[in-house]
C-alpha cells in the first residue's frame, strides 16, 4: 500500500491539509498527518486544533512515498524555518519521490533548493518568492516528481493529482462520482 504524510507546523492551512488526508484515504492510501513539533496538538492558522497522527521524531519517514506541505502562514514559514523538514524535502526529491506543496508551501521547496526551473504554481504574492522558476497560473501543476497548487479552493483538484500519481485515472474517476465532484466539475 502507498502511503502519504501531510507535514503540519502551527498555522498550517486546515483545508489543504485535511482535503489531501480524506481524498488519500478515500482512494486508499495510507495518509497520516505528522507534527513537526514535540506536541501532536497542533493549531491551524483559522485556530482549529488538529491532533496529529504522529510526531515527525517518531516516524518512520522511509516508509513513505509522497511528502505534502500545506500552505497557510505562518505554517509554511515554520515548515521551511524548520531544518529537519528541509532535509526530508531534499530526501524525497533525490529518491525522486512525490513532494507536493500548495498555497505558500512551495516556500519549503525554494529554500530546499529543488524547484529552481520547474514549472510550479502557489497562493498570488507568493511567486517572486520561488524566483527562478517557470511560474504558473493553473491551479495544478506537476513537474516531474514535484506537485504544486494556488491555495484552499484548489485542495481537492491538489489531492486528486497526488492521488493519481500514487494509483490510477479509474481510482480517481470513481472517487470524483463518489465524491459528487461531477457536480462542480466541467
Amino acid at each position: 500500500m502507498k502511503k502519504a504524510i501531510v507535514l503540519l507546523a502551527r498555522g498550517f492551512e486546515e483545508v489543504e491539509a485535511l482535503t489531501c488526508v480524506d481524498v488519500l484515504r478515500r482512494g486508499g492510501i495510507h495518509c497520516i498527518t505528522c507534527s513537526i513539533n514535540s506536541d501532536k496538538d497542533v493549531a491551524g492558522c483559522h485556530e482549529i486544533h488538529i491532533k496529529a497522527n504522529s510526531l515527525l521524531e517518531d516516524t518512520d519517514i522511509d516508509k513513505y512515498d509522497v511528502l505534502i506541505i500545506p500552505g497557510g502562514m505562518p505554517g509554511a514559514a515554520n515548515l521551511r524555518d524548520d531544518g529537519k523538514v528541509i532535509s526530508l524535502v531534499k530526501k524525497f526529491n533525490d529518491e525522486n519521490k512525490i513532494v507536493a506543496a500548495i498555497c505558500a508551501g512551495p516556500i519549503v521547496l525554494k529554500k530546499a533548493g529543488i524547484i529552481e526551473g520547474k514549472k510550479v504554481t502557489c497562493y498570488p504574492g507568493f511567486e517572486a518568492d520561488l524566483e527562478p522558476v517557470n511560474y504558473s497560473r493553473e491551479i495544478v501543476v506537476q513537474d516531474g516528481n514535484i506537485i504544486t497548487s494556488r491555495g484552499p479552493a484548489t485542495a481537492i483538484y491538489f489531492a486528486f493529482e497526488i492521488l493519481e500519481n500514487l494509483t490510477d485515472k479509474n481510482t480517481v474517476e470513481n472517487l470524483k462520482k463518489d465524491m459528487l465532484l461531477n457536480l462542480v466539475m466541467s
